[in-house]
């Protein structure tokens, strides 16, 4: 057993394939210690907030500022308000009224407004150009011109017995806080999702949850197919053909038609994370059936199986101390391909909407359903299916490497 052990741990393939594994479950698992609650709890109003650390702005007023003066802070400011379509309509209006367009960049905003100020004249009526375009162009140079000349911002507050506003504060452009004085913030690593949740924690809960699925229905499928592989592969006969008449059966009918149709007729209300996982287990055991079969097939006349017969060893003896050793790797690899099959099989069915009930735990396929309906693939909320399609290609990955890994190991044909 350590001899077979450590020839495990010196194949490169299954070194790295565990150890991606490994740290995977290991952020799963210490994660939520650090960042403890509900992952379903909504903690933005908003759909899809951009991936950053969030402060409250009420409580950020209150704070006590220092004063700074930042070196281009202001040229910062102006940039961020000039978007690419206020430059390119810039650059068209300079052009109108004869400007070369070799002394127009508007990637350079100092530039760009220096030059906007010496020639822009309200007045002038290009040819061509609409009125709407003209009260445009208006409204884009009073933006301009207030945040040229804005310093500062007064926070005023209703007088409650005359009901007139009152100057409560001046915030200026110099005025700087600390983050660490403003009492409520919060860090969303991957932002939030279309329901305003924190993306990250409840990346980590359905990650979790998708690896339990995928262990709870990989273990029922190999377990079936253990069973009836070996028990057709032994005894042959009837119990051979009806075990290969069922299997076939289920062969020749897609697998996922059946496990579309039972998680459908199943219903959505009564389709918790266990049930689909039971559902998904006991729809993809029939290759695990066919290859054990013929692996038992090859081990049943041999010497030591013979020798076992005469000595009068029950059926379950022979079967689980003759036969099952010899096929305890293949075992062990059939078992983490159904794992990896079954984390995919859950990322599909609730991609088409049959997956969990959406109201209890998320998993990774119902995080991708999320996304799609919300459309977070065309409106580049990169952080909504990213991050999910990232874990299950990671968790996949390290299984088929593993398996890899296990297979040349004990496959002779496959040893160096």
């Amino acid at each position: 057993m350590k001899n077979t052990i450590r020839q495990v741990f010196h194949s490169p393939k299954f070194v790295v394939g565990f150890s991606i594994f490994v740290l995977v479950l290991l952020s799963l698992f210490i994660y939520p210690l650090f960042v403890p609650g509900n992952p379903l709890q909504m903690v933005g109003l908003s759909s899809f907030s951009e991936p950053g650390t969030y402060v409250s702005v009420y409580d950020a007023i209150d704070s006590e500022p220092d004063i700074m003066k930042l070196p281009e802070a202001d040229a910062k400011r102006l940039a961020d308000k000039l978007n690419e379509e206020d430059r390119a309509a810039m650059k068209e209006w300079l052009l109108l009224i004869g400007i070369p367009e070799a002394d127009i960049d508007t990637t350079d905003t100092k530039s760009l407004l220096k030059l906007w100020e010496e020639k822009y004249d309200p007045s002038l009526k290009p040819a061509g150009m609409t009125m709407a375009k003209r009260n445009y162009y208006k409204r884009l140079n009073t933006n301009l011109e207030q945040a040229l000349n804005a310093s500062e911002v007064v926070i005023a507050t209703e007088n409650a017995e005359t009901g007139a506003l009152e100057e409560a504060k001046v915030v200026t452009d110099t005025d700087y806080i600390n983050t660490k004085d403003v009492i409520n913030s919060i860090t969303l690593p991957l932002g939030t999702d279309n329901f305003g949740r924190d993306t990250l924690k409840e990346l980590v809960s359905a990650a979790k949850t998708s690896i339990m699925i995928g262990l709870i229905a990989g273990s029922i499928a190999t377990f079936i197919g253990l069973s009836t592989g070996l028990l057709a592969g032994y005894i042959g006969g009837w119990v051979d053909e009806l075990i290969l008449f069922i299997t076939n059966l289920f062969t020749v009918i897609p697998g996922f038609i059946i496990l579309i149709l039972v998680s459908y007729g199943i219903g959505q209300e009564n389709r918790g994370a266990t049930t689909c996982a039971i559902v998904i287990g006991f729809t993809s055991w029939t290759w695990t059936t066919r290859s054990v079969r013929s692996q038992v097939i090859s081990l049943r006349n041999r010497d030591h199986v013979n020798l076992s017969k005469l000595s009068g060893h029950s059926l379950l003896r022979i079967i689980l101390n003759d036969i099952l050793p010899y096929i305890a790797s293949y075992v062990v690899m059939a078992l983490i391909l159904q794992i990896s099959t079954a984390i995919l099989a859950e990322a599909q069915l609730s991609m088409l909407g049959l997956g969990p009930k959406t109201t209890e735990i998320p998993t990774l396929g119902l995080m991708m359903n999320w996304a799609m309906l919300y459309s977070a693939h065309t409106h580049g909320y990169w952080w909504a299916y990213f991050p999910v399609l990232l874990i299950i290609a990671l968790i996949s990955f390290s299984l088929n490497l593993m398996n890899t890994g296990l297979d040349q190991v004990f496959n002779p044909t496959l040893r160096d």
